[in-house]
């Protein structure tokens, strides 16, 4: 028990636990979006495999239906290929487009995909083949591929930004 002298000297207590509109103040907004949507990436990495027995590698995908080499499992491209399209649009009507520092110059945009589907040739896989699915097996060619490409990336775009200042 405290002797009364010393209860007036101290100092009031703290509430033991914060309120949760405090807390939901403190979390930045971006950071539970880039969360959730690593955990649902990730389960549909992890769905993908378990379902088709593949990697779910989007560039694969799309490149087997252009190429013609996936006629035995074309609905499932399809459907793959239309989820990456229908989702975000849907997405953007539902909650609206996050602010982004995506350039508007079409011709940039342009070469820029032209540059990502000519590198994602050369390394045999794309960020959700090597990055999500390689890495998470622990395999070699996706970490040093992993590695490679956003290296590049960097690289490139500390150039376009820093050196040439189109972005």
């Amino acid at each position: 028990m405290v002797p009364k002298y010393l209860r007036r000297r101290l100092p009031p207590r703290a509430p033991a636990r914060r309120s949760s509109a405090r807390i939901a103040r403190m979390i930045q907004t971006e950071w539970i979006f880039g969360l959730l949507g690593g955990l649902v990436i990730g389960s549909a990495a992890a769905l993908f495999l378990l379902l088709n027995g593949r990697i779910m590698g989007a560039s694969g995908l799309l490149g087997g239906l252009i190429d013609g080499s996936a006629r035995h499992d074309a609905r499932v491209r399809l459907a793959f290929v239309a989820g990456l399209i229908v989702v975000p649009a849907v997405m953007a009507a539902t909650i609206g487009v996050a602010p982004t520092h995506v350039a508007t110059n079409p011709v940039l945009l342009i070469l820029a995909g032209l540059c990502v589907g000519i590198g994602t040739r050369l390394a045999n896989g794309c960020t959700s083949g090597h990055g999500v699915c390689g890495i998470s097996r622990l395999s070699w060619r996706g970490i040093v591929a992993t590695l490679c490409y956003l290296g590049a990336g960097f690289a490139v775009m500390a150039l376009a930004r820093h050196g040439l200042g189109v972005i």
